[in-house]
């Protein structure tokens, strides 16, 4: 079975953000490193060729610094790697990234589409449905458990108190939740071994998508002016000298910002 990981290059989660002057992330000076839900997403993949024969490809829009994580997934054990980088890409929404990720596609051989529940530096979640729907595929979100077998995959699919049981035909797009697996870490093997593995780089000519259509001209929303979100003040600390009295003032504090 053959599987493709769309895996995403976003800022370290601890590093203090910033934006540029046109409000995109300045990711230039940030600590880089693959999108911790999508190592789940890998790692499933990884599991799946072990248990089935086939082969795992790691699809990567960015620039040409995703290079860096792109070799992680391949240490990991993936077999090979295809990255879309273009100075035109800079600024590019969900819809862009969906266009891309879906013409890339359609040049490689999957039975499967694996992404993680999102990304970490935009939190929307929305390129699986994207995808789904630009490839005219089968869409399942929210994956905890995934077991695909003769043209199918039947998965159990987190929902609010517990889990669903759906099935679907393949090829198919599914996106796994964190806590599905445990990534593994790459060995020095696999480390070696990714450095001879070639890495396929795509520009948007290649794949014949217009510059109008991505970046921030071809964005589908515009950002036109950001307030930083005021310091955190002290807080007030009461010291009631009975519960009865700290009722009361923990009611007056809700009833004076109406709460209750």
């Amino acid at each position: 079975m053959n599987v493709v990981v769309c895996m995403k290059q976003v800022p370290d989660t601890t590093a203090k953000k910033e934006l540029s002057p046109d409000f995109t992330l300045n990711r230039e000076a940030l600590e880089k490193v693959v999108n911790p839900f999508d190592e789940y997403a890998i790692e499933e993949a990884l599991r799946i060729k072990e248990r089935s024969g086939g082969a795992v490809t790691i699809l990567t829009m960015g620039p040409e610094s995703a290079e860096e994580s792109v070799r992680k997934a391949l240490a990991m054990g993936a077999d090979s790697a295809v990255l879309v980088c273009d100075s035109a890409l800079h600024g590019t929404d969900w819809f862009g990234t969906c266009v891309v990720l879906a013409k890339a596609l359609e040049s490689i051989e999957y039975d499967l589409i694996l992404t993680g529940m999102e990304s970490t530096d935009a939190r929307m979640g929305l390129v699986p449905a994207g995808l789904a729907e630009m490839l005219d595929l089968p869409l399942v979100t929210l994956v905890s458990k995934l077991e695909p077998h003769d043209g199918t995959v039947r998965a159990n699919r987190q929902v609010s108190g517990g889990y669903q049981e759906v099935e679907t035909s393949l090829p198919a797009v599914v996106s796994v939740v964190k806590g599905a697996n445990e990534p593994r870490y790459p060995s020095l093997k696999g480390i070696m071994a990714a450095k001879r593995k070639t890495i396929e780089k795509r520009g948007l000519s290649d794949l014949g998508i217009p510059t109008a259509q991505v970046g921030l001209q071809g964005a589908k929303t515009q950002v036109t002016a950001v307030t930083p979100r005021p310091e955190k003040t002290a807080g007030q600390v009461v010291k009631p000298e009975s519960p009865e009295e700290a009722a009361r003032v923990v009611a007056d504090f809700l009833q004076e910002r109406k709460f209750i």
